[in-house]
This record gives structure tokens, sequence and C-alpha cells, in this order.
């Protein structure tokens, strides 16, 4: 007998999506934080555009737009002198741009959003260890009174940071170093006139060419609110020097906040008028703190039924806002795979595709946040400042090489665009000028993919095309016991309009929007009626045409048979 399904152990942006995703899917689960309360710091700032399709998708991000501020772009500033401004642009078809949103308030928003599940935190309450056999896991517990218990799961999911209890009892190794350096935060107003929406890095050089000083301020909600960050004074170093450094230390893991060294404003003041690209006056002070910076990675996400997400698994710069973004996506890649296992219709191999999956984008990000912590920031990076844009986005991150995503099925051909589209392992992007017979405006692809688990999406160009839909949509459903739903997206206003009130093979509503604007054709690559399997992470786990080849049905059911237990 068990108490719960999931057992997560953290509440941060990572534990709560998990837990969010999982009760949305009406997967029982169990929320534990060893401490009282929110902190109200404004750690984590950045909010990706990915992250923000995720909320969507989980249909939450309508509370996150209310209180993000957008990301326009970055200033740069060299020994007093601006450099550049580049503008943080992204591709029309992209939903949502660069946010920025304190952690404490990403929290509230995924906590309030959990809540309408009827599942809150279990604040106080500490893992101290835990055991597992082939059927759970039993975690052994410390409440905020000091009353020991135990609590039995079917999984247990470490989202406990960079000093995870969970990792050290898994035994995993956390290979990396540390920067010598010291940094100091800081939530404060000032009274500069510079552009809102724009990040501020400012750097001076020591006659070596080296740098010995550095500002970064990231916009917050508020009036010329920023979270600064500096190197810290000699006084408040720990080592009694504040020099860069390129070094690393492998003993320890040293990243994060650190205790009893708060800056106070005059420090933040003295860094300001050192570097401020125009004279300014520091008000407003919030917090602040001393940090350290590591860079690590897990040799493995998981160990039999426990796992790991997000700081527990991967640490590394804050460059590029990458970090809390990387965890939430590892929550919601788990989150989905849990849900299915734990409802009996999932391949016996489901879950160790979480590692195969993230543990490559954790690394890719760990290196590359270190290299632009070491080569001059995110602008130095040797690619296209449009694919330098996407990849920060984390709008590239992509899974071609992972067991649950088929081969290729689509023939070779592009369309009148030139567009290839999206293979599988992509990211299914977003399309507008969908419409149907009672919808009054166009519809977004995204709009019919919310809150739902795997879709079909089929486009066709005919009538014909739009028989083989229908056998398409009936036979997924049968094959996965109505685990996939599934809609068409006709290309011509006549076969659309043919289509009202159309029904797959087996009686069951089939809706039918039509391409008006041809954007899903243009983005999507198609010129054959093709199916597309869209996973809940919004993945492509198939591309599969035409779609009314013989051969297109084997290649259908092996694209399923990847992610679920198959009836027959």
């Amino acid at each position: 007998m068990v108490d719960t399904d999931v057992l997560i152990v953290g509440a941060g942006p990572v534990g709560l999506t998990a837990a969010a995703e999982l009760r949305r899917q009406k997967v029982a689960c169990r929320v534990i934080d060893r401490r009282p309360a929110r902190l109200p710091y404004a750690k984590a700032v950045g909010v990706q555009p990915r992250t923000l399709e995720i909320w969507d998708r989980m249909g939450m991000v309508r509370a996150a737009l209310e209180v993000a501020v957008p990301m326009r772009g970055q200033l740069m500033y060299v020994d007093g002198v601006e450099q550049a401004r580049f503008e943080l642009r992204l591709p029309p078809e992209v939903p949502y741009r660069f946010a920025a949103l304190p952690q404490y308030e990403t929290e509230r928003i995924i906590e309030e959003h959990l809540a309408r599940f009827g599942t809150g935190i279990e604040r106080g309450t500490e893992l101290v260890g835990f055991t597992q056999d082939e059927e759970g896991v039993v975690g052994r517990l410390v409440t905020a009174s000091g009353t020991g218990q135990e609590l039995r799961s079917r999984y247990l999911v470490g989202c406990d940071g960079a000093h995870s209890t969970v990792r050290k009892a898994l035994g995993l190794s956390f290979e990396g170093g540390a920067f010598p350096e010291e940094y100091m935060l800081a939530d404060v107003e000032v009274d500069w006139s510079l552009p809102q929406g724009y990040a501020v890095r400012a750097t001076h050089h020591d006659g070596d060419g080296r740098v010995d000083d550095l500002l970064v301020c990231i916009p917050l909600p508020g009036d010329r609110r920023y979270r600064m960050s500096m190197l810290v004074p000699p006084e408040l170093s720990a080592s009694g020097e504040g020099a860069v450094g390129q070094g690393a230390s492998r003993n320890a893991v040293a990243h994060g906040l650190e205790g009893g060294r708060a800056p106070r404003i005059e420090h933040i003041q003295a860094v300001l008028d050192r570097l401020s690209p125009h004279p300014t006056t520091a008000s407003a002070l919030r917090w602040s703190s001393v940090f350290r910076i590591s860079h690590r990675l897990v040799d493995r996400y998981s160990v039999g039924r426990v796992f790991v997400a997000g700081d527990a698994a991967h640490i590394h710069p804050p460059t590029g806002a990458q970090g809390m973004n990387t965890g939430i996506q590892d929550a919601y890649n788990l989150a989905w795979k849990l849900a299915l296992a734990l409802k009996g219709g999932a391949h016996p191999r489901l879950l160790d595709s979480y590692d195969a999956e993230r543990r490559p984008v954790g690394e890719e990000v760990v290196g590359r946040t270190v290299r632009h912590a070491t080569g001059g920031g995110v602008r130095a990076a040797q690619d296209d400042m449009t694919t330098v844009m996407l990849r920060e986005a984390q709008l590239l991150v992509a899974y071609p090489g992972s067991p649950l995503v088929a081969a290729d099925g689509a023939r070779p051909g592009r369309t009148r665009s030139g567009s290839p589209g999206p293979r599988p392992g992509d990211r299914a992007p977003d399309c507008r000028g969908l419409t149907a017979g009672v919808a009054a405006v166009p519809l977004r692809l995204y709009d019919l993919l919310r809150d739902r688990g795997h879709v079909l999406v089929l486009y066709a160009d005919s009538a014909e095309a739009l028989t083989a839909c229908r056998d398409a949509a009936a036979t997924v459903r049968r094959m996965t016991d109505d685990s996939v739903t599934a809609f068409v997206v006709a290309r011509q206003e006549g076969t659309a309009q043919a289509a009202g009130g159309q029904t797959d093979a087996d009686g069951r509503p089939l809706p039918v929007y039509q391409d008006t604007a041809a954007q899903f054709e243009r983005l999507y690559g198609v010129q054959t009626p093709t199916a597309f399997l869209v996973r809940p992470d919004g993945y492509l786990g198939a591309r599969l045409s035409p779609l009314t080849a013989p051969e297109t049905t084997t290649a259908l059911s092996d694209a399923l048979g990847r992610v679920f237990r198959l009836l027959p």
C-alpha cells in the first residue's frame, strides 16, 4: 500500500512544475519543502519563451503574462563607453517573447495553479533519507514539529537544489568545478533614464586587458527596479580578494546564495559609482546576498524509481537565464511520463527516456553557459544572432536521438515556401489562422493543443486524404485506449467545409480546421497528407507521410509503440 503516487522533494519552480503537471493529469502527489515559507528573493528572474509555451500548454500562462515584464534587449558598456545594443528578437510565429519575473512570483503563480487541484506544499518538512524496492520508495521525513514519519510512494523526484539530499543519497557523481569569484546580488531601484526593458552589462578592464570590475542589471517589475549582480568588495569576500580569476575547485558544491554576508546599499552604490553608464542613486534595497557559482552535472538522472531534476541534476553560470528554465523543462518532461506509467498505459521502458532526453540537454547548457561566462557573454557565440536568440529562448531544444522518437517517415520534399518543417524530435511550432465553422475568429495551433496529452495532428488536402485521416484517428484511439486525441488541419476551403461535422471511422468526433493563412503548410513544411504525433511536452514523436500509403499505418503503430503499451 502506498501513501501517494509521487513524492516531490523541493517546492521551487521545478518541483512545483512537476507537481502541477502530475495533478493536471490526475496523478496523486505530495510536495514537501524544508523551508517554512517561500523565500522573497529575486534569484532566477529570466523566463524564456519556451517556458511560457509550456505554461500555456498547462493552462497557466495568463497569470505570468499579467505580472512579468518584457525583456527587450541588452545595453553593453566597456570601460565607460557603450559598445553595443542588441535586441532580443524572435521570428513572428513564436507566440511569446523573453520576460523577467522574480522567482518568488514564479513560485506563487505555479503554487496557486497547483492549489486548483487541491494540492498544497507541506512546508517545514524535510526528507532525511529513503529506501526503494521494485514496488516503490519509502521516504523518511521530519516535520516542522520535529516528528519523524515514513511515507511510501511509487516514485520520488528530487527537486531539492544544488545541495540535493536526494542526489547524495543516490550516490550520483556531480562532476565539475567552481569559479573562484564571489558575487553579490541586490534587488534595488535606481533613478537613471536608461530605456526600460533592457538589461545592462558594464565591465572595466585593468592595464593587462583583464576584466577587474563587473555590473549586470536585469529589469524587474516596478519603476526602474533591477536585480543587480557584481563582484564582492574585499570586506565581504570570504577569501579577502575580489579579483577575477579562471581557476576552479572540485572539493565542494559552492553554488548559490550564502548567509551572513549581506551587502548593504553603500556596497551597491560604490559599484554603480564606478560602472553605471549614467550617474545614478540606488534605493529601496529589498534584499541582497553574496553568492558563488559552480558548474556540475550528474552522471545520470535516475536510479530505479528515484529521479533528480533542476539544480539537483545540473548547475552552471546564470548567463542567459538558462538554469530555472532548463529545470522546468526537466520537470515537465518527467511528469507526463510518470503520469502515463502510473496509469498503466506506458511502454515498460518509457521512464528510461527521461535521462536519455534530458541529460544531453543539461550537458549542453552547462558547457554553453561556462563558455559564455568566461568568453564575453551570449554575444560571443559564433552562430548568427537569429540562431543565438532561438537557442537562448530554448526553442532549439530537440530530441532527435531519443528512443521515443520514430525515424522520419516523411518523404523528401519541400513546400512552395521552401521550408522542410520540423522533424521528429523537434519542437512543434505554433501557427495562426486556423478556422472552424463555429469559431468567429481564427485560432492558434497552441489553442488546440492546450490542456491535452498526446495529439495526432492530421494534414489533409483532399477528400481522399480526409478518409485516410478518419481511419488513422480511429486506429490510434483504439490502439492507445483513447490516450491520443486527433484533429485535422485542411488545406482547402472546400475540403474543410465538406468535413463539417466530421467523425472518424468509428463514428467519434474528429474536428477539422482550415489552414486559412497557410501558416501550418508553411511552418510544418507539408505538401502531401501527413500525420504529426505531438507529445504532451510539445515535441514531435513522429512525422509520417503520405498518409494514404499503406506502410504509414505500420509506421504510426511503431511510433506509438515506443511510448504506449498498445492494445491489439
